[in-house]
């Protein structure tokens, strides 16, 4: 089972809004959609672009480096150049705090 991690409270992410952090060796990119919670590593697969730079539409980020896009809930790739899905992490709200798993 994944070890949750806390990186940031409710009152840190609002709705709308972004954040990245540090996860060990990696960052990753922490999105609050209308009050759900999802979590990608901040990396283009393309390029290794950060991810949490560009523009997010729904539930889809694009890299602002090449325009690849990602759905952030599951880190599928949607258009080229990226091919490979990006990495997915565990997301839960224990009280007032948002933490994060590696799946």
């Amino acid at each position: 089972m994944a070890e949750f991690t806390t990186v940031a409270t409710l009152d840190e992410l609002p709705p709308g809004e972004r954040i990245v952090v540090e996860l060990g060796r990696h960052w990753v990119a922490i999105f609050n959609v209308a009050g759900a919670y999802y979590a990608v590593e901040d990396v283009c697969t393309h390029d290794d672009g950060p991810l949490a730079a560009g523009d997010l539409n729904g539930c889809v980020i694009e890299c602002p480096r090449h325009g690849a896009t990602f759905d952030i809930t599951s880190g599928k790739a949607l258009t080229a150049p990226a091919i490979v899905d990006v990495p997915t992490y565990a997301v839960r709200v224990d009280g007032n705090n948002i933490q994060i798993a590696p799946r």
